[in-house]
């Protein structure tokens, strides 16, 4: 038994001291620019455009699927990003509704201002994300 663990604990250190070079933590492929990089290479502010802050509408917002983000626009001009996850059962956010983020899977609701739950079963608010506001541009962080 005892060789037993110390191949498991030899086995996981192994896996540590190796990396994760493929996870998305830098170690890859630097051949290829990030989805933030301009194609001269140049660093474009903040991150992946998700969209126009024409595009979101005040009192509301919207669901970016591909991204797990739900970006909404409580009052004009304040925008407010947070994960598309719902915190019940992992189901993505269906609608964004009413000044609620919904989720079709059990119900839960969430507030646009601040995440927090307005109706169950969710156990806690939608985590922020980081997003940056310039020149008409929403961009994840």
């Amino acid at each position: 038994m005892n060789a037993r663990r110390r191949t498991v604990l030899t086995a996981g250190a192994a896996a540590l001291a190796t990396g994760c070079g493929s996870s998305g933590d830098g170690g890859g492929d630097s051949s290829t620019p990030p989805p933030s990089a301009s194609a001269s290479g140049t660093q474009a502010p903040g991150g992946e455009e998700l969209a126009k802050t024409s595009g979101i509408p005040v009192g509301g917002g919207t669901i970016f699927k591909e991204q797990k983000v739900v970006v909404t626009q409580p009052k004009a001009g304040e925008f407010k990003a947070f994960s598309a996850i719902c915190t019940h059962a992992g189901c993505t956010v269906s609608t964004v509704d009413d000044g609620t983020i919904n989720c079709a899977c059990h119900g839960s609701k969430y507030s646009i201002v601040n995440a927090a739950v307005e109706a169950g079963p969710a156990p806690r608010p939608l985590p922020a994300e980081q997003i940056t506001v310039s020149g008409g541009s929403i961009r994840l962080a």
